[in-house]
């Protein structure tokens, strides 16, 4: 990553929300440019607060953490919540307007962009997530998935360069999260820098990198096949490895042809190669 533009840099930060316990302690690591990062821990590991200060909203009691190399602050606070979008775990905790079309409206209005490139805006969002037949659908008439969605489509509106997804899948369906997963893949792919506070380790797979949170400390961080090849050290702090990963661990047991693979895709070709040439 080196020849990479870091777009978000934690420079020592520690964060407390009482003089006692620290839920950040000293944390220091670098996000790039186009770059799709999952950051992983049990309850308690401190990931929750680090969404709230990547967001602006926590401030950190100690350390720095810099957006695009400008330290931020108070004074540059609306310059952090224009480049950082969010998607939240509970789609109806940011619904606002009346309907999809209304919510995707909602953030283009405050910025007072004239009517109709907001209904050009709209239109193109809208076409990217796939929800042009819903735009006059009422909330309650959405689906969970259909609601992240909508939720991305407003963060798209806007244009940042992040997209941060704060467990943004936990609450949905298993359509709905292949869904979304799906397009965060897809939003790397276009250019964005793509960041998930995650539970689901079948998400983390496909991610280019993966920051491991413990106890307010990151005590790991790297691509996908590195942090899930110590499976010791995941069970150490309550995290599982990939279904795909365990099936392939334990087929290599029969069979040490058999690689050891976190993609399903690979395992499949993998396992029709070894018949063939056992055939």
């Amino acid at each position: 990553m080196d020849n990479k533009n870091s777009v978000i840099k934690f420079e020592n930060v520690s964060f407390s929300y009482n003089s006692k316990k620290q839920v950040l302690k000293n944390v220091s690591y670098e996000i790039y440019e186009k770059e799709y990062v999952c950051i992983v821990g049990h309850n308690g590991s401190g990931k929750s607060t680090m969404s709230k200060l990547l967001t602006g909203i926590l401030k950190p009691l100690a350390g720095t953490i810099y957006l695009f190399g400008y330290a931020i602050s108070r004074d540059n606070i609306k310059f952090l919540r224009d480049n950082v979008g969010i998607i939240f775990q509970n789609p109806d905790n940011q619904f606002i307007g009346i309907t999809a079309e209304d919510d995707i409206a909602f953030g283009l209005e405050n910025r007072k962009i004239p009517r109709e490139e907001i209904k050009r805006i709209i239109d193109s969002v809208a076409d990217k997530v796939g929800i042009t037949d819903i735009l006059k659908f009422e909330p309650h008439k959405l689906s969970g998935g259909q609601k992240q969605r909508v939720a991305i489509a407003s963060v798209l509106a806007i244009n940042p360069s992040i997209i941060l997804f704060d467990e943004s899948t936990s609450m949905l369906d298993p359509k709905g999260k292949k869904d979304i997963k799906s397009f965060m893949l897809q939003l790397r792919n276009q250019g964005k820098t793509v960041i998930s506070i995650t539970h689901d380790m079948e998400e983390v797979v496909n991610c280019d990198r993966v920051l491991v949170m413990d106890h307010g400390n990151l005590i790991k961080q790297g691509r996908p096949d590195e942090i899930f090849k110590d499976k010791q050290f995941l069970q150490d702090i309550n995290l599982d490895i990939p279904f795909s990963l365990d099936l392939a661990m334990q087929l290599n047991k029969l069979d040490d042809k058999i690689n050891t693979t976190l993609r399903y895709n690979e395992l499949i070709d993998n396992i029709c190669s070894r018949v063939d040439q056992k055939d």
